[in-house]
């Protein structure tokens, strides 16, 4: 049950299908994910789901946006096109946002702060695909906003596994509580 001390919420940033398929899509990749989901919802926590894309024609990019702008070049990531929806292995609720982002924070052109200030929750809890791309720069933004923080460790993945562990050993504790999904479970009951 939440405790009245604080209001939490669970974000699952990323975890669409252009993006899960870069990362292998065995079941193992996506179970720490999972596991979360799982307990955020019997334990009554919100879960807001996160993605990015862009409308047609990427309004939103910038061609001076290194990342982005080969994006809009190649095509593909529009709302509508399949690598934006949310993996099937992670569905949300019915009653569970799914925000669209435009950078690479979840708060960047997104409504999610007005969710949060709406329902009233000062504590996020993170997860995502990247750890040096989503993950970073929203806990780098949550901070700012004084968030209170936890970052599920095992259910963060980045393409480099170095730049993981130093992001989850030395960057993120500095701003952060970073637990496994299990200690975090275990922190429920």
């Amino acid at each position: 049950m939440q405790n009245q001390a604080n209001k939490t919420a669970l974000l699952v940033m990323d975890l669409q299908n252009g993006i899960v398929s870069r990362y292998g899509e065995t079941p193992e990749v996506l179970q720490p994910f999972q596991k979360a989901i799982e307990a955020a919802r019997q334990n009554e926590i919100p879960v807001i789901y996160v993605r990015v894309g862009f409308s047609e024609g990427y309004p939103e990019v910038s061609p001076q946006n290194k990342i982005f702008s080969a994006i809009s070049k190649h095509g593909g990531m529009t709302l509508s096109d399949a690598s934006t929806q949310i993996h099937e292995a992670v569905q949300p609720n019915p009653n569970e946002p799914v925000v669209t982002k435009y950078r690479f924070s979840a708060f960047a052109g997104s409504t999610l702060e007005v969710i949060l200030r709406a329902q009233q929750i000062d504590t996020l809890v993170l997860s995502g695909i990247s750890t040096s791309g989503v993950v970073l720069s929203t806990l780098r933004e949550a901070a700012d906003k004084d968030f209170s923080l936890t970052v599920l460790s095992d259910a963060c993945l980045d393409a480099d596994s170095e730049v993981h562990r130093v992001l989850m050993e030395k960057v993120f504790p500095r701003q952060a509580d970073v637990q496994t999904v299990d200690a975090w479970i275990g922190t429920l009951n």
